[in-house]
């Protein structure tokens, strides 16, 4: 009998106050389109219900945490309307955690690549294990990370930011990551990973809901021009994608 390939998901549950999502692709947790959309919608939801006291944005397995966009797309992409159309995907994921009134900790239990990486510093609260390296390689395949550009730069600051946009095929360890402020704990291990974000996530969901929510508004001052600005961020990216560079890079990726 054939074995089923896994479906991409994007599952919430809810446990004493703690609302956790976590989507799932078989290719290193990578992001198509759908998926995105789906994960922007699952946080959106977070504040619909009373029970809900903070988020908890992760992954499944134990090995990659994202690999970012998804490659089988990217070379689907065939004009700048729908290059636009996939990194809105992004932006949506984004500025869904940014408006979403709870504050969401991320757990990154392995490599973060693009896209993985955005989400990471998008996050409010980042933890992850020393297996969660980061690569900012867009750059590599002649896209360049500008919509989750701004996430990055406000989480780690423009020096950093840049290094990463820039050499864009060397991995950073998650002690970089640490160093630089994009995690704001590293565990040795899943195990203890899982039980730092269970205490920490614990503790806010026994929290006061009003001082969260403005220590929240707090956290994202400054951005109120982000939902212009990564519209228009996605339209360089979609593009790009359209390039003969581009076409080239990411066929010769996928043939490794």
């Amino acid at each position: 009998m054939t074995e089923l390939t896994p479906q991409p998901t994007v599952r919430t549950e809810t446990l004493n106050g703690v609302y956790t999502v976590t989507f799932f692709h078989p290719q290193s947790n990578a992001l198509p389109r759908k998926l995105l959309g789906e994960l922007a919608q699952a946080i959106g939801r977070a504040s619909e219900d009373s029970d809900h006291r903070v988020v908890v944005l992760q992954s499944s397995g134990d090995r990659a945490f994202c690999a970012g966009a998804s490659f089988d797309e990217l070379v689907a992409i065939q004009t700048p309307e729908e290059g636009h159309l996939f990194f809105s995907g992004f932006s949506e994921v984004i500025l869904a955690i940014r408006a979403c009134p709870l504050l969401v900790i991320c757990r990154v239990q392995g490599k973060a690549v693009g896209g993985g990486v955005g989400l990471a510093a998008a996050a409010d609260y980042t933890m992850a294990t020393q297996q969660a390296s980061i690569k900012l390689s867009e750059l590599a395949v002649g896209i360049g990370p500008f919509v989750v550009g701004p996430a990055v730069e406000r989480k780690l600051g423009k020096s950093a930011f840049s290094s990463l946009a820039m050499d864009a095929t060397s991995w950073r360890s998650a002690n970089w990551g640490l160093d630089h402020g994009l995690y704001a704990h590293v565990f040795e291990t899943s195990e203890a990973l899982d039980e730092g974000v269970l205490a920490l996530s614990t503790r806010l969901a026994n929290s006061s809901p009003e001082a969260m929510h403005s220590l929240k508004q707090v956290f994202w001052e400054g951005t109120d021009d982000w939902p212009e600005l990564l519209e228009k961020r996605a339209a360089i990216s979609g593009e790009l994608v359209l390039s003969d560079f581009t076409r080239s890079a990411i066929a010769a990726f996928k043939k490794r």
